[in-house]
């Protein structure tokens, strides 16, 4: 379950979910979630940034108390394919043939590999802030088997220091990391303060 407020981005991501095999939803109807969607049996709820405070909390605590299976995503960033990622993440068997980090100094990811694995390594950034439709961009670093041991994949100068984030998939493991941090600016804005959006809300059609 995608709770966001960009229409775009939100079914996006649930467009890329479903097309790799998961049951996926979005809403951006803040105030009925809870009477609109069976909670109880939510594996994954990922929160977008321009959720108002006291609604994450005020939906966390409320499906949290009839859900004791549910793991709760702060999505990175208003970008579909880096959101699916962190799905992935949380629902991925990580730790089972390697071990992969972000080195911010030399912007390059480092891999620990235990046997061979195929590495897909994807660069997301935001090229637009403006709500309600923020814009991205994004670049396949690497897509390779490697061999058991270390590695390391450096980003390329394309991949701006702010608002870019690095997802990192060994065998059915997948990470995200944050490359440059979103700027405050940005992740300041007030969500009541921003413009209407249409309605959004999916229903597993």
């Amino acid at each position: 379950m995608i709770i966001g407020r960009s229409p775009t981005v939100i079914l996006d991501a649930v467009a890329i979910l479903r097309g790799k095999g998961f049951r996926a939803d979005a809403t951006n109807q803040f105030d009925t979630v809870l009477t609109d969607y069976d909670t109880a049996a939510v594996d994954v709820v990922v929160f977008g940034g321009m959720v108002p405070p006291h609604a994450k909390q005020h939906l966390r605590d409320a499906i949290a108390g009839v859900n004791d299976h549910v793991r709760f995503v702060q999505g990175l960033a208003g970008i579909a394919g880096l959101i699916a990622a962190q799905v992935e993440g949380v629902t991925s068997r990580a730790g089972t043939g390697g071990d992969a980090a972000y080195d911010p100094a030399t912007r390059t990811v480092r891999l620990t590999l235990r046997e061979p694995a195929r590495v897909v390594v994807e660069a997301w950034w935001l090229t637009s802030f403006t709500p309600p439709e923020p814009k991205s961009a994004s670049t396949r670093v690497a897509d390779t088997l490697l061999g058991a041991g270390e590695h390391a994949v450096a980003l390329p100068a394309e991949v701006p220091d702010r608002a870019s984030f690095v997802t990192v998939s060994v065998g059915p493991a997948v990470h995200a990391f944050v490359v440059g941090a979103i700027p405050e600016a940005v992740t300041g804005m007030a969500p009541t303060r921003l413009p209407a959006v249409r309605a959004v809300a999916t229903h597993g059609e």
